[in-house]
């Protein structure tokens, strides 16, 4: 059984490993206790021992006395576990964990209260930004080891981290990285301010990118933070050293872009780890400016401890490994259970400057719960296509391969898009098929079977479960068909079924796009509606036989004509029954 690992899940960077049961533990309880712990953890390190640990938020303290934190709970300011020996790419647990019932420890009027409080701070130049946080609280049902794995799968970010120590279990899935320091002395920081939601589909995700990088707000909170941590690494760095290698980069999760920063220095050879921690500890990602003053703010207006939540998890490696000396994460996405009691806490919040609004800030707080709920269902990219001695191979086989591209880049796939199409191009058979293509992260797969043209026209039905259209999955054609499968056995008499969304519009049918004619204008649905973008759909847009709006189902029941059109059987006839 592991009793802690680390998991980087981004693309093309994917890395796991983990520890077994620890030969050791180094554990600070007071602020006294602190220093002497950090340099006991960095001395057994160098003596060739794994060391995976955190620190928390209420530690800071003992680093700088003008630094101020609510008081301590029983939850320890410094823990480290020691180990002998690193598992590499270790196995999962099977089984399932799951926190029940959060809730919010302040109500909306409360943070709405204190974001007007620190508004007015800021006016009267008490500071320039303060990142606010609340925190959720639940009850643990399950195996939190389990509820890691989901959480880091439903972030895929690069820092994920879980530490079973005494009485604790941290369940992280954070994407920010606080620190890393390399064998030649360099340090690392990444930053992350600045927030947007994803998007739907590429379109809509492009855009929330360019309002981001964009927005004045946004990039004012970065940089503020950016010359904050310049001026902390300045403290242990080689003079002139201090560099931002990276400003405004914009990094993509499941349910959030980030916007994030990279500045880096050479660290001196006096530089222990316990004067890198004095230095930077905690980040100012987390704190907002000028530190210490904001510090005092957060502390009398949220009351409660952060513990691990904005502190540092990360691991110590021994001087012989290619792994760098030290590596933190700042703990943001991250749950912390009470083994005893099974009681778990989830800090959420953002930086608030003088031009945000309650009610932005709030919904973005919301936002960065998502991740809690996001779904874990483990899923495919499906094209199905047709492949036709008269088209010279497969039709549209150019707007499959675009649509593959672009889902696949909104979920982080790396696909080898020149294999699929070598594969695809290559495709030699006698007589017209139905072309089946599964992709995802591990590779492609390509079958075909002979295809049965179905008659026309087609007998529909009109679903009355709407769909939401705010759900992403509604956008990329997968092996999660769920929606589609219930659909279809609630009318087990139509050849199809027309889904409606909960605005009352229609959207689509089980397997495809809908072509309504109104007043002697076809018309499709619009994407926004909820819909998969069809190719063929695609192709009679752009050939101007088909035009976007949105349609009720009381203009499809008045209708002059109807059709369901995909890219296997074409354009086909229908009927509502």
């Amino acid at each position: 059984m592991l009793t802690a690992r680390f998991d980087d899940l981004r693309p093309g960077r994917k890395r796991s490993f983990g520890f077994g049961e620890p030969v050791g533990t180094v554990v600070a309880h007071t602020r006294d206790e602190v220093q002497a712990a950090i340099i006991e953890a960095d001395r057994i390190a160098q003596e060739g021992f794994w060391l995976a640990g955190m620190i928390s938020y209420e530690a800071a303290p003992a680093f700088d006395s003008a630094l101020t934190t609510a008081p301590a709970s029983s939850f320890p300011l410094v823990s480290f576990n020691v180990y002998e020996t690193v598992i590499n790419d270790p196995e999962h647990v099977d089984g399932s964990g799951r926190v029940t019932k959060w809730t919010p420890n302040i109500d909306e009027a409360t943070y709405v209260s204190h974001i007007d409080q620190i508004r007015e701070s800021i006016r009267q130049g008490d500071t320039y930004q303060v990142n606010y946080t609340l925190r959720m609280r639940g009850r643990l049902d399950g195996d939190a080891q389990a509820l890691y794995r989901d959480l880091i799968v439903a972030q895929s970010g690069g820092f994920g981290a879980y530490l079973k120590l005494e009485g604790w279990q941290l369940v992280s899935a954070s994407p920010e990285l606080f620190f890393r320091w390399d064998r030649s002395g360099k340090l690392v920081t990444r930053p992350m301010k600045g927030t947007t939601r994803r998007g739907r589909f590429t379109d809509e995700d492009n855009k929330l990118v360019d309002e981001l990088i964009t927005s004045e707000k946004e990039r004012a909170e970065n940089v503020m933070i950016v010359d904050l941590i310049r001026n902390d690494l300045g403290r242990v760095a080689e003079f002139g050293s201090v560099a931002v290698s990276e400003l405004f980069a914009v990094e993509q999760y499941n349910t959030v872009w980030q916007m994030t920063s990279e500045i880096e220095a050479q660290a001196r050879p006096d530089v222990g780890l316990y004067d890198v921690f004095a230095a930077l500890f905690p980040s100012g990602s987390v704190t907002g400016a000028p530190k210490a003053a904001t510090m005092g703010i957060i502390a009398a207006l949220e009351q409660v401890p952060r513990n691990v939540y904005c502190g540092a998890i990360g691991v110590l490696a021994p001087p012989t490994s290619y792994a760098p000396r030290a590596q933190f994460n700042v703990p943001i996405r991250t749950v912390l259970v009470e083994s005893r009691s099974r009681e778990a806490e989830y800090g959420v919040g953002g930086g608030i400057t003088y031009d945000s609004t309650s009610g932005g800030e709030y919904a973005e707080a919301m936002l960065k719960t998502e991740v809690l709920g996001k779904s874990t269902e483990r899923f495919t990219l499906l094209e199905t296509m047709r492949w036709d001695p008269d088209s010279d191979g497969i039709w549209l086989l150019e707007r499959h391969l675009d649509r593959l591209a672009n889902s696949g880049r909104y979920l982080g796939f790396s696909l080898d898009l020149d294999a699929i199409r070598t594969a695809l191009v290559g495709l030699s058979l006698d007589d017209v098929a139905r072309i089946r293509l599964l992709a995802n992260d591990n590779g492609f797969s390509v079958e075909s079977t002979k295809l049965v043209e179905q008659r026309s026209p087609v007998r529909l039905e009109i679903d009355v479960v709407p769909v939401d259209p705010r759900d992403w999955r509604l956008f990329h054609k997968t092996t999660s068909r769920q929606t589609y499968q219930d659909a279809a056995r609630r009318h087990p008499g139509a050849d199809d079924v027309v889904l409606i969304n909960s605005e009352g519009n229609i959207t689509e049918t089980t397997i495809g796009n809908l072509a309504v004619e109104i007043d002697g204008t076809w018309y499709t649905p619009p994407i926004t509606d909820g819909l998969l973008p069809g190719t063929y759909r695609a192709e009679l847009l752009e050939a101007g036989q088909l035009r976007e709006r949105s349609i009720s189902t009381e203009d499809m029941r008045r209708c002059e004509k109807l059709a369901v059109i995909n890219s296997v059987q074409g354009w086909r006839d229908a009927v509502l029954d």
